[in-house]
Order: structure tokens, then sequence, then C-alpha cells
């Protein structure tokens, strides 16, 4: 009994925590915020503190039943509900069913008098009126600055905090307070970030003329939290974040294989195409046919049924549906059917962070089977190679995570080193491919050679890479006495081989009839010796045959002749004429 006491005392003195409902928030504060203490909120102008805020108590009253109060210090309650219907929050509805209250403290600074004696007594009063009248678990207090705007004195400063701070806690609800970011200091008075439970910074910074936004978990007393700097999206769903430290490499890993879409290179990945959840790179100089390569992915796996997501960079859809066309394949009716889902944006458009944000919310929303990045090296335009690479490699560990095939292509500069990416991330993919130009003859050609991949037997041969109007085709390429033959100079060899070996077919059938021929006078040798031998064999027996009549004719003359003499019966016997027997005469 006594050991079960120990832990129901144990688990009592864990730190609970409300979860926000914010995508991507409540993962790297490991499950919410301090339940039943004061967060601060705290950013530059524009950085979204009043959203976040706002959103964490329309969440909680619709998702998790706690209804909420939003004390604000600058905005009308009127502009409040204007602002937010935009993103579809009905402020109003939630007032009304007692699940919100939307409270305007005006603040003059005129009206404020710096004493002693000042103090926030009125502001507790109405504050906890309002907690008491719906039963308030979430309160938002926006923004603290404009409560001490006119005051100088730190003692005070530093006393209402802690009092303001104190009492949140006495009522027992979570609560958010929103500050104003400093010249040096996190917040404009650099008091509130020691006083509150867990400090949250928001900041948006442009760099290169793109806006980036990001947050960092400052402090989270009692609990562990993410480190890093995470990207925020602010869009027409609301507020969302996405870690952005990559995952532990515990992924799953497939043994489904998937079809590339054409077939010689399914042939050369050991006849059976990628892994399903792997990720491939397709890397080669303009012109080599990186995006009709992703189309024929692409289409593959519509045909298999299967969404896929297609992320664009360079071309409009419009663009890229009408160029397919030429090769043979109709992207559009998979647009129709709701397989193909495109998002074309120029990498300028956002910072980098914001492009994997919204990555991240397009892949939550559709849950493609295969998702294709065209091209990823256009990306550099928005942050540094590294950056990039970084950005990159947690997309990768995201979509394995998902079991998500990713197919990118990356476009590397003519006369650089073939086996390198622009982006670097070619250790990170499980399948790269290459296409190069080949130039011979006058002419330019394609060849296509895999350079990795893991875990599967493939082809170490070049395949000439022909576009033609049913599509990418694969070729053998001709290895002559000057090395590897392409285009009309592979067709010429081609012509002067299949001559080659007709003079080779005429010559034998030659030879042969020549042997025909030969053994017909054979055959006829034979035959004449085989006549010539009946005729000899006749002869003889002919012969043989008329010896045996002269001797009959002769034994029958001798006896006759011995009858007319009269001889004994023996001497005359037919088998004794003509012997000399006992007592007998001739």
């Amino acid at each position: 009994m006594a050991k079960s006491g120990k832990k129901a005392r144990a688990v009592d003195h864990t730190l609970r925590k409300a979860p926000t409902g914010i995508k991507g928030l409540d993962e790297i504060t490991g499950g919410g915020l301090p339940q039943g203490r004061p967060t601060l909120v705290c950013g530059g102008t524009g950085c979204g503190k009043t959203l976040l805020s706002m959103e964490f108590l329309v969440r909680g009253a619709l998702q998790f039943d706690e209804p909420g109060v939003f004390m604000s210090f600058e905005e009308k309650s009127e502009d409040l509900a204007k602002n937010f219907a935009s993103l579809g929050f009905d402020l109003d509805d939630l007032a009304a069913r007692d699940k919100l209250t939307l409270d305007y403290v005006h603040i003059d600074k005129s009206e404020i008098e710096e004493t002693g004696e000042y103090d926030l007594e009125g502001l507790f009063i109405r504050l906890g009126l309002a907690i008491d009248s719906i039963g308030a678990k979430r309160v938002v207090l926006d923004t603290i600055e404009a409560l001490f705007s006119g005051l100088s004195n730190e003692n005070i400063l530093r006393a209402e905090l802690r009092r303001l701070f104190t009492f949140l806690k006495d009522k027992g609800v979570t609560a958010i307070v929103t500050g104003e970011q400093g010249e040096r200091t996190l917040t404009r008075y650099g008091l509130e970030e020691y006083v509150a439970d867990c400090v949250i910074f928001l900041n948006h910074s442009i760099t290169q003329q793109i806006a980036t936004r990001r947050m960092r978990i400052i402090k989270y007393r009692g609990s562990y939290h993410g480190t890093n700097e995470y990207p925020f999206l602010i869009d027409e769903q609301g507020f969302s974040v996405m870690p952005i430290s990559s995952l532990g490499l515990d992924h799953p890993a497939s043994t489904e294989r998937i079809s590339s879409g054409v077939s010689r290179l399914d042939t050369m990945l050991g006849g059976k195409g990628f892994y399903r959840g792997s990720s491939i790179l397709v890397s080669g100089t303009a012109g080599t046919g990186k995006s009709s390569l992703a189309a024929h992915f692409a289409d593959a796996a519509c045909r298999r049924g299967e969404r896929c997501l297609y992320f664009a960079f360079e071309e409009s859809q419009n663009q890229i549906v009408r160029n397919m066309r030429s090769i043979g394949i109709d992207l559009e009716q998979w647009v129709h059917k709701g397989l193909l889902i495109f998002l074309n944006n120029r990498p300028t458009l956002y910072g980098l962070e914001m492009h994997l944000v919204t990555m991240h919310k397009a892949i939550e929303s559709h849950m493609p089977a295969v998702v294709v990045i065209d091209p990823i090296s256009n990306l550099v335009a928005a942050a540094s190679e590294a950056e990039v690479k970084s950005m990159l490699s947690r997309l990768i560990d995201y979509l394995k995570t998902k079991q998500i095939t990713a197919f990118c292509t990356d476009l590397t500069t003519a006369g650089g080193g073939l086996e390198k990416t622009e982006v670097g991330i070619s250790s990170l993919v499980d399948s790269w491919l290459l296409l190069q130009n080949i130039e011979a003859s006058g002419e330019r050609n394609r060849g296509l050679y895999i350079l990795k991949s893991r875990g599967m037997d493939h082809s170490n041969q070049i395949r000439e890479f022909i576009l033609s109007d049913n599509g990418i085709q694969l070729r053998d390429v001709y290895i002559g006495p000057g090395g590897v033959l392409t285009g009309s100079s592979r067709l010429s060899q081609e012509a002067r081989d299949r001559a080659e070996v007709f003079e080779h077919k005429q010559a034998i059938e030659r030879k042969y009839r020549e042997v025909e021929q030969k053994k017909v006078v054979v055959d006829a040798q034979i035959a004449a010796l085989q006549a010539q031998y009946q005729a000899e064999k006749e002869e003889l027996e002919m012969i043989i045959a008329r010896e045996n009549e002269r001797d009959e004719a002769s034994a029958a003359g001798n006896l006759a002749l011995a009858r007319s003499r009269k001889a004994d019966e023996f001497t005359t016997r037919p088998e004794t004429i003509g012997k000399t027997g006992k007592g007998g005469r001739k």
C-alpha cells in the first residue's frame, strides 16, 4: 500500500499540459502549454502573437470543451470578430454559447498616473468576473505592453507583473500573455520572461526580400521541449507549426516495388522498379528529359489508382500538361479524376521553411502515395545550398515515415561534374539516375544510367534515352571502335552491321549450296558403284548357276553310260557315277 501511495503522489506532481490544438505546436511542446500556468508569447509586430493566442482559445473551446477569455488592450471586440472571421473562426457564435468572452480594456496613457499606489486591482476584478461568468479554463491577455505603457518605474513593473502572473495561477487558468519584442530583450521591459513558466518567441524576418516566420521555445519549466527554431505558417486555416529537426532513422522499409512508368527502366532496376517509400533523384543538365521521366512516374502512379502530389517550381500546371502530351502522356485525365494534384509556385514566393511547411500541409491534406518535386535545385533561389539540403533531408525523412515515394529532379550545371548534385543530397536518396547529353557526329543525344539503387540488383549499362510520340524509350547504345555511338551514328553503324550480317548469311548460304551439290555428286557416285556391284554380283551368280548346270548334265550323262554298260547297281547310283568303287570299274 505504501508503494502504491508513493506512485500516486509521483503522478500528482507531474506537469499537466493543456493541448493547444494547433498543428505542430503540441508536438514540439510535448503535449501543449503548462496547464494552470501562464505562458509568454513574444515577438515583433506582425509575427502572429494575437493569432496564436486566439486560436489557442478557439480550439480549446471547440476541441477540448474549455471556455476561454480574450482580454485585449489594443483591438476592440468587434474588430477581432471581423479579423478572425476570414480564418473561419466565428467568435460571435462562441460568445453566444458561453464558450468565449471577448473583453476590450481601453487604456489611455494620459490617464495613467505613476504613483507608488498604482496597481492592477481593478483589472484583477474585471478579469476574475469574466473567468467566473463562463467557467473559463483559458485566458489570453493581449498585449501586456499596453497595460504598462505609461510606467517607467521598474520596481512597480516587476511587482505588478508578479502579482498578475500569481493571480492567473491562483485562478487555475492556462494563460497566454503576449508581449512586444524589445531592442535587446525578448520583451520591451525584459521582465515577463523571468516570471512566466513557458516562453515562446515568434520571429518574422526578411532575408533577400523573402519573408520567413519561425518559432522557438525559449524555456519551459518542468518539461522537455524542442529547442530548435521551427517554421510556422499563417494561412486561411490558421496557425500551423512544423518541427524541423530530422526524425530518428527508424522509419519502415517496404519490400513492395512500384513501376517507374518506363518498362525498360524497370528492367534495369531488377525487373520490378523502385521500392515503395524510397527516395529517387534524377539529375541532369537542361533538356535531358528529367521532367518527362517525372511525368511517366506520376502517370504510372495514377494508373495504379494512387494519388500523386506534384510540386513544380518552374512551369505552370497547364504548361506541364501541354508539354507531356507531345510524348503521349495525358496528365489532364488524372487531374480531373482527382488523382493528380499540382502545386505550382516560384521558389521565391516565400522562404524556404515556408515552402517546407506548405509541403507538409499539402501532404497531410491530400495523403498522396507519390510526391514529385521538380526541380529541387530551384529552391537555391530561396536559400543557401546548405539550408536547402537541410530542408530536403527533413522532407525526405518525413515522407519515409509516411511510406510516400519521393521523386526529385535536379538541374545540374553544364560542364560540371556529372556525379554531383546542385544541393548535395545524393547521399540521402535511395536511387540516383543520371541523364546526360552525348555529343557526337554533330548531334546531341540523351543517355541514361543508374548511379546507385540501394537494396536491389540494377544495371550498370548506359541506355540511349529517346523521347518519342509514345513516351520514353530506352535503347541499347552501340559500343564501337571509337566509343559509344548514339543517334544517327548508331543507326548508320547498325545499318552497316545488318549489311555485314547479310553478307555473312549469303556466304553461308552459298557454301551450303556447294556442299549440297557435292552431296548430289557423291550420292550419284555411290549409286553407280552400287549398280556396278549389283551387276557383277548377278554375273557371278549366273556363272555359278551355269557351272552347276554343267555338273548336273555331266553326271546325268555318266549315269546313262553306266546303265548302258550294265554296270553294278552301286556304280549306277547317281551318287557313285564317275567314282571308282570297290570291285567296280569305269
